[in-house]
């Protein structure tokens, strides 16, 4: 069976490459077909791909504000932070409370910095940044290093004020900073600091003591924070987490419509493309069913002549199916040898655009095996009436045209 098997594609390869003319404008035919699709795809992933990118690797897209304030205790944060949809979530205090004068010995000027908790894991301090620990490290955003003209390791002041039974107070606060934030992560002057060292600031300016700090007061009570920073574990749970929150009462902002955006243009672009697609497969499939076909007619009395020397009818429905073969995987090296050219093209001429190693035009290695198998599959589908042709091919056919 085996050598029988090995003797019909011997037969169909050479019948193939010996008629190369018939042959080549198959493989023309397909590649005329797959390669501009194979373009088409590359752009729609290469654009709506980017964009999807820079919404992962955007942590703003994936953040969660409450609007205005309300009252969580530390038991809610924490029950939050356990969810599967969320990635980061720390308490905030009040944004009165939230400040810190802050001097260095080389800057002439104290800033007033915006003091945001933070912990780790934060979206905002990407990997090799320094997190903030305890009451004396901080992580400065790169303005705010700019202008106290510090760099990690640096020491700097930290001061706040309150006024406290009747008589106006100042403390000190030595800090060390531990990291400098990019740009991109916090535009603005701001300080990223430990949920504790925040609590503490709030504490003094209510009038409470904090003993860790040495700072006299009255003793706190239970405490609530007015809000939260939260940051989903992904692009697709913002709505989720959003529609939860708004279950709940607590109204919120997000980015979700953005990213609704995008992902509708993805589903859209990609239900053209598969519209497309699919016709164009079709079309193909059809016309080389009907070359096929035409081809077995052709070669009718060949074919019964082989029939008459031994082989099956199994082993005749391979001769065409063996050739569509051929052409499928010939068809696609010339596609994805068109595609290369055009995508080269393609982001050669809008490089100026771009930035560095971005793309317009990508295909993913995984891609282009799609795309080999979706040919085989209409190769093989296309064969199939010319293998049922061929199978009905008599051997005394042979005989009545000797």
């Amino acid at each position: 069976m085996l050598r029988q098997w090995r003797q019909v594609l011997g037969l169909a390869t050479r019948d193939y490459f010996h008629e190369w003319q018939i042959s080549v404008c198959f493989v023309l035919a397909l590649a005329a077909v797959l390669g501009p699709m194979m373009v088409l795809f590359g752009l729609k992933f290469g654009i709506v791909g980017s964009m999807i990118d820079e919404l992962r690797e955007d942590p703003a897209k994936r953040e969660i504000r409450p609007v205005g304030s309300d009252r969580y205790d530390r038991a809610w944060i924490d029950a939050l932070a356990k969810r599967d949809d969320v990635a980061f979530v720390v308490p905030r205090v009040r944004s009165i409370a939230a400040t810190l004068e802050v001097s260095s010995d080389r800057a002439p000027r104290i800033l007033s910095l915006e003091v945001i908790p933070s912990a780790e894991g934060d979206p905002l301090l990407p990997p090799g940044t320094g997190i903030p620990r305890g009451l004396r490290e901080v992580v400065l955003s790169a303005s705010a290093a700019r202008k106290l003209q510090v760099s990690v390791g640096d020491g700097i002041d930290g001061s706040l004020v309150r006024r406290f039974q009747g008589r106006k107070e100042r403390v000190h606060l030595p800090l060390t900073v531990v990291g400098v934030a990019p740009a991109r992560a916090f535009p603005r002057d701001a300080l990223f600091a430990s949920v504790a060292l925040n609590e503490a600031l709030e504490d003094f300016r209510d009038g409470h003591a904090v003993p860790a700090l040495e700072w006299s007061g009255t003793p706190p009570g239970k405490r609530y924070y007015t809000g939260f920073r939260l940051y989903a574990r992904s692009i697709y749970d913002v709505a989720g987490l959003e529609e939860g929150f708004e279950r709940s009462g607590i109204e919120v902002r997000t980015q979700a419509a953005d990213i609704e955006t995008v992902q509708r243009m993805d589903r859209t672009l990609s239900a053209i493309y598969w519209a497309i697609a699919l016709i164009g497969l079709a079309g193909f499939s059809l016309s080389l069913g009907a070359s096929l076909w035409a081809n077995v007619d052709r070669k009718r009395r060949d074919l019964s002549v082989l029939r008459l020397v031994g082989f099956r009818t199994g082993d005749i429905v391979w001769f065409p199916l063996v050739q569509s073969l051929y052409t499928a995987v010939l068809g696609w090296a010339l596609a994805v040898a068109i595609y290369r050219a055009a995508a080269w093209g393609i982001n050669l001429m809008l490089a100026p655009q771009l930035e560095a190693a971005q793309q317009v035009c990508r295909l993913l290695p995984q891609h282009y095996l799609v795309a080999l198998g979706l040919t085989l599959g209409a190769s093989v589908l296309a064969a199939l009436l010319a293998g049922l042709r061929a199978a009905r091919v008599e051997p005394s056919e042979g005989l009545r045209e000797v």
